[in-house]
């Protein structure tokens, strides 16, 4: 299998906006899924994160976390919610694919670009879930995406389809003959 690129994350946020936007005039301050979060402060959550890899992995931090925080303002519309998520996912695509062979930084260990690049498809994807969970959007993270980050940082995940399993990886939903998982564990790190 592939490793995950800043090609994906970009393709991450794309499909979350293309799910999205439809639906930028609705009442985001629901609950996303099963999260105490609401849509919107869930949506603002994916681009902190992927603005926090971003950093994390262009600055090379190697043993902590940086001590920043991105902060959509209270009060922004939802379409520019999305804008911003779609700006973030292009600096960490833009830093991930800019590196040199052999970079890493820390998130609970030395985690090379894919990691960070899978991390950021990931928190896209599920999280995209959740917020159409609360939307009443019918909607399944696409399988390669899901697939590729499957391999990177959940490489025990159960057989089924790779949306359900990354769902299943990240504590969204049972599966036939599994319970739902109330604590995960992503393995991000590249030794």
């Amino acid at each position: 299998m592939r490793g995950v690129t800043g090609r994906d994350v970009e393709r991450a946020g794309a499909e979350m906006v293309r799910v999205l936007a439809p639906h930028v005039e609705r009442d985001w301050d629901v609950p996303a899924g099963g999260l105490d979060w609401s849509c919107w402060q869930t949506a603002a959550h994916v681009a902190h994160d992927l603005a926090a890899y971003a950093g994390q992995f262009a600055a090379r931090a190697g043993d902590a976390y940086l001590p920043y925080d991105l902060e959509v303002r209270a009060g922004t519309p939802p379409a520019q919610v999305l804008r911003v998520i779609e700006g973030c996912g292009r600096m960490l695509s833009d830093v991930v694919s800019a590196a040199p062979a052999g970079a890493r930084a820390w998130h609970w260990g030395p985690t090379d670009a894919a990691g960070f690049a899978a991390m950021g498809v990931s928190e896209t994807l599920v999280h995209t879930w959740d917020v159409t969970r609360g939307l009443a959007i019918d909607w399944e993270p696409p399988a390669g995406l899901a697939a590729a980050v499957l391999a990177r940082l959940f490489p025990n995940a159960p057989e089924a389809a790779p949306g359900a399993a990354l769902l299943w990886c990240t504590g969204r939903i049972a599966l036939p003959d599994r319970p739902r998982l109330t604590s995960w564990v992503m393995k991000a790190a590249a030794g």
